[in-house]
C-alpha cells in the first residue's frame, strides 16, 4: 500500500490485541505507512505473519495483558528494540456474552474490567511518562458504542466501555496542554474473531445486527484501522478527548 501518511514513518507504535481483529489490522496499517510497531497479545495469532512480512519493523511480546509485570517487560523490550513509544493503541478487549447482571458473577465482572479497563490504565501509566518527557505523543483508546448506549454487550462489558469513555476524556483534559493527544474510537458491528459467535450456525444473529445497522452491513477491521491512522497524524491534532463512533449509523437510532 502506498505510504499516505509520511508523518507516521518510523514512529514507534505500541498496539495491544495485535494478534487478530482490529488490533492486527491497526498493526498492519501502521507498518504499511513505515511505522515501527510493537504488538502485545496473549496469543500469537497473525503476529507471526506480520513479523515475517515486516521483519525489520515489527516485534511482539506474548503475555496476559492483566499481568502488570509482563506489561512492564513488554514496554522495556519495545524500548530496546525500537525506542520510546510515540503512539499507544489501547485496543485489546473481551466480551461478556451479553450477560445481564443476575447472570454475571464476580469473576466475570472482574475479568472484563481487568482486561478492558485496568490494563489500559496500567499500560498508559507505563508509557505516558516518556511521552511527557518528549512533550509529544498520541494515545488512542478502543471504546465501543456500548460506551454510549445499552445493548452493545452485557452489564460488565457495557459498564467497562463506559469507563473507557470517561478514562479517555479525563486523560485528555489532564494532559492536552503538555503535548499529548488523546482520543477514542467507538466501533459498532465489526466482523472480528471476537464476534465469531454471531456468525455461528446459520448466522441469524449476524444478519439481525446488519439489519439493525442503518447502513445494513458489518464493517471490517481495516475500516477501523484507517480511522486510527488519521487520528494518529498531526492533521488530527485538534481532535482531543473525543470518542469517534464508527458504527454504520447505529447511534442515530
Amino acid at each position: 500500500m502506498k505510504n499516505r501518511y509520511s508523518d507516521l514513518t518510523e514512529k514507534v507504535v505500541f498496539v495491544t490485541g495485535a494478534a487478530s481483529g482490529i488490533g492486527q489490522a491497526q498493526a498492519k496499517a501502521f507498518l504499511e505507512q513505515g511505522s515501527r510497531v510493537f504488538g502485545f497479545d496473549q496469543q500469537l495469532g497473525r503476529m507471526d505473519d506480520l513479523s515475517q512480512q515486516f521483519s525489520e519493523t515489527f516485534a511482539y511480546f506474548l503475555g496476559d495483558i492483566t499481568n502488570h509485570s509482563l506489561l512492564k517487560k513488554a514496554v522495556e523490550q519495545c524500548h530496546e528494540t525500537f525506542g520510546k513509544v510515540a503512539i499507544l493503541l489501547n485496543t485489546a478487549g473481551i466480551l461478556d456474552e451479553y450477560q445481564p447482571l443476575l447472570e454475571t458473577d464476580e469473576a466475570l465482572w472482574d475479568r472484563v474490567f481487568a482486561v478492558n479497563v485496568k490494563s489500559m490504565f496500567q499500560l498508559t501509566h507505563l508509557i505516558l511518562p516518556d511521552m511527557l518527557e518528549e512533550e509529544t505523543g498520541t494515545i488512542i483508546n478502543m471504546a465501543s458504542i456500548a460506551g454510549f448506549v445499552g445493548g452493545g454487550g452485557g452489564i460488565a462489558y457495557t459498564s467497562a466501555k463506559h469507563a473507557i469513555v470517561g478514562f479517555t476524556k479525563q486523560l485528555a483534559l489532564d494532559y492536552a496542554s503538555q503535548g499529548i493527544r488523546i482520543k477514542g474510537i467507538a466501533p459498532g458491528a465489526i466482523q472480528t474473531p471476537m464476534n465469531a459467535a454471531d456468525f455461528a450456525g446459520n448466522g441469524e444473529m449476524a444478519e439481525w445486527v446488519a439489519n439493525e445497522t442503518p447502513v445494513k452491513r458489518w464493517a471490517q477491521p481495516e475500516e477501523v484501522a484507517e480511522l486510527t491512522l488519521f487520528l494518529a497524524t498531526p492533521q488530527a491534532s485538534y481532535i482531543q478527548g473525543t470518542i469517534i463512533p464508527i458504527d454504520g449509523g447505529w447511534l442515530l437510532k
